[in-house]
C-alpha cells in the first residue's frame, strides 16, 4: 500500500505543475457530483408516494390534509402540488393564477435540479483540454533538450514525454467518469420533469372535477377589447351625439310639418 501511494505521489510529481491544475478540477468535481446524487435522491424519493396519496385525499375532498403532506414532502413535484393546492383551498381561483402558480413553482424547482450541471460539463470539457496543454508542454520539454544536447538522446527527452502522457491521461481520467455523472443526472432530471408534468396535470384534473361539483369556481379573465389602428384598447363608449327627435308643434304636428304650413312668398 505504500508503494502504492509512494508511486502517485511521484507520478503526481512527474507530471509537472499542470497536475495541481487538474487535481482542482477532479476535486470541485468530485464534490459537485456527490452533492448532486443525493440531492436527486431525495427529490425522487417519495415522489410517486405523494402522488398517489395527494390523489386520493383530494378524491376524497380533503385538501388540507393534501397540503400538510405535500409541505413535509421534499421533491420537485411536492413543490408543484403544494402551490396549486393553495391556490384551490381557497375555493375560487382564476384560471392565469393557477398556471402561472403552477409554472412558477416548475420554474424554482427546474432551476434547482440543474445547479451544478454547468461545473460537471465545464469539469468534462475542460480536464481533457488542460491535459493535452500538458502535452504540447511536455513535447516543448523534450525537443528543448534535444536542441540542447544537439543529439537525440532517449533519456534526455524520456522527461518530456512522460509529462505529456502522464498529463494527458490524468485529463482523460477525470472527463471520464464526470461525462458519465453529468449525463447519468440529465436523465434523472428528465425523469423528475415527468413527475412534475404528472403533479401538473393532477392539479388540473382536480380543478376541473371541483369546478364541475361546484366546489370551485374558476374565473376566466376576459376582458372585451377594440382593436384600433395602433394596436388594442379597451370598451369604448359610445359618445356620438344622438340624433334628437322632432319638435313636436302645438298644433300636433313635428316641426317638419310645420315648414310646408309656412305661408309661401310671392313667387313661390
Amino acid at each position: 500500500m505504500n508503494g502504492f501511494e509512494y508511486n502517485l505521489l511521484t507520478l503526481f510529481a512527474d507530471g509537472g505543475p499542470m497536475m495541481y491544475a487538474l487535481l482542482l478540477f477532479s476535486l470541485v468535481a468530485l464534490g459537485v457530483t456527490i452533492a448532486k446524487a443525493w440531492t436527486l435522491w431525495v427529490a425522487h424519493r417519495d415522489t410517486q408516494r405523494v402522488l398517489d396519496e395527494v390523489r386520493e385525499l383530494t378524491e376524497a375532498g380533503r385538501i388540507r390534509e393534501a397540503i400538510r403532506v405535500t409541505s413535509q414532502t421534499p421533491g420537485p413535484a411536492a413543490a408543484i402540488l403544494l402551490a396549486g393546492l393553495r391556490r384551490i383551498e381557497k375555493g375560487r381561483v382564476r384560471e392565469d393564477e393557477l398556471e402561472q402558480a403552477i409554472n412558477t413553482a416548475g420554474t424554482i424547482e427546474l432551476g434547482f435540479l440543474e445547479r451544478g450541471l454547468v461545473i460537471l460539463a465545464t469539469v468534462a470539457n475542460v480536464a481533457p483540454l488542460m491535459g493535452f496543454l500538458g502535452t504540447v508542454a511536455g513535447m516543448i520539454m523534450a525537443f528543448a533538450s534535444i536542441e540542447a544536447m544537439g543529439d537525440v538522446d532517449p533519456s534526455a527527452v524520456a522527461a518530456g514525454i512522460k509529462v505529456a502522457l502522464l498529463t494527458t491521461a490524468t485529463g482523460l481520467l477525470i472527463a471520464i467518469p464526470v461525462n458519465v455523472a453529468y449525463n447519468f443526472f440529465v436523465t434523472r432530471i428528465d425523469k423528475l420533469i415527468m413527475d412534475m408534468e404528472q403533479g401538473t396535470q393532477q392539479l388540473l384534473n382536480l380543478a376541473w372535477d371541483m369546478e364541475r361539483r361546484g366546489q370551485l369556481e374558476v374565473v376566466t379573465a376576459t376582458s372585451p377589447v377594440a382593436a384600433t389602428e395602433g394596436g388594442l384598447r379597451g370598451p369604448v363608449e359610445d359618445v356620438s351625439p344622438q340624433a334628437s327627435p322632432p319638435t313636436p308643434d302645438v298644433t300636433g304636428g313635428s316641426s317638419d310639418e310645420r315648414s310646408d304650413l309656412k305661408p309661401k312668398e310671392p313667387g313661390e
